[in-house]
């Protein structure tokens, strides 16, 4: 390493002239690649770790695991058939609130919040991405619940003729009909955790739209567009990529809630695609429900549960990363 004095004025400090000015480069470039092999190890440690774990059961279920909705392992039937189709439903109902909801508030934060207020506005949007799982699903039970039951109705009422949407054994149209049937649903769960997931899927969206170019918005003011009109015209296509993993983000986030579903959806081992009644739980609730009760090969077919939703979300948030990484790149995707 050798030591040279800056020719400037002025006294300049002396600078450190590396022998190889590539080096610090290098290292640096090494550092990155040790880390991203290290989060990929740890990753790859977890899922070996589900799949010996998980192996016994899955040897025993073979593809039937996937095709079972009955859980019961110690009597050599057991699947995950209909807590899947109920982990699927709830983050779809998710991901239906979230979206729309995160998008309008990323819009107005980052094109039409007042300087002074957008900051505020970012901070309580951080900080509700903080709250714990536990408070969302405390105020899902004690009141969004009952608040939720005549919309549940009326969707009921109107939009019955939809499979999706059929209650059965109920008359929506019946104002003194029980409401416990609509109680415990999945449409209140995936309420729940679209609240959860929506300050999420507003930070990557906000981020997005707020890098939109200023030379493209400007043009598009100056050739008579409205703020409206420029937003549907630069922001929004700049931003579809970031809008697009945004909202896998969050569906990834969705699939893996746990406690706010446990307390809100009840257990029950019963393919149900109806949303609006009392539904499925999900794949993390049942591990949370059954994991101090297992037996040894309980515990392996618990493992197998969550090898599959550890490969579900695993692919989810492989995409939605490529799909953020491309879309903060300015590419279209």
């Amino acid at each position: 390493m050798a030591v040279a004095t800056g020719g400037g004025v002025d006294g300049d400090v002396p600078r450190r002239l590396y022998a190889d000015p590539g080096l610090p480069d290098r290292v640096f470039r090494a550092v990155l690649r040790g880390g991203g092999a290290l989060v990929l190890a740890v990753m790859l440690l977890v899922g070996g770790f589900l799949l010996y774990r998980a192996w016994l059961a899955l040897d025993k279920a073979g593809w039937g695991f996937l095709s079972t909705a009955e859980w019961a392992p110690d009597a050599g039937k057991f699947g995950i058939a209909a807590v899947l189709v109920g982990t699927v439903l709830i983050a779809s109902v998710a991901v239906c609130v979230a979206v729309p909801l995160a998008t309008g508030a990323a819009l107005y934060i980052s094109e039409y919040a007042p300087p002074r207020l957008r900051q505020t506005l970012i901070s309580v949007v951080d900080l509700m991405a903080a709250v714990p799982s536990v408070v969302y699903g405390l105020w899902g039970v004690f009141f969004l619940q009952d608040k939720v039951i005549p919309t549940a109705r009326w969707i009921a009422a109107y939009l019955g003729w939809i499979p999706l949407f059929d209650v059965d054994g109920a008359d929506p149209a019946d104002p003194l009909a029980p409401a416990s049937v609509y109680t415990s649903s999945t449409f209140i769960a995936g309420l729940v955790v679209g609240m959860m997931i929506a300050p999420i899927v507003c930070s990557i969206m906000r981020e997005v739209f707020s890098q939109a170019p200023a030379g493209e918005r400007e043009g598009a003011y100056a050739l008579g567009a409205t703020r409206w009109g420029m937003i549907r015209s630069v922001v929004l296509p700049f931003g579809k990529g970031g809008m697009i993993g945004g909202t896998m983000l969050g569906l990834g986030r969705a699939l893996g809630e746990t406690i706010a579903v446990y307390m809100i959806i009840s257990l029950v081992f019963d393919i149900q695609w109806h949303v609006l009644q009392s539904g499925t739980s999900s794949v993390s609730s049942l591990i949370a429900l059954r994991y101090g009760e297992a037996s040894e090969f309980g515990m392996s077919a618990l493992m197998a549960a969550g090898f599959a939703l550890f490969l579900m979300t695993l692919v989810v948030n492989f995409a939605a990363s490529s799909i953020v990484a491309r879309s903060r790149s300015g590419a279209a995707s």
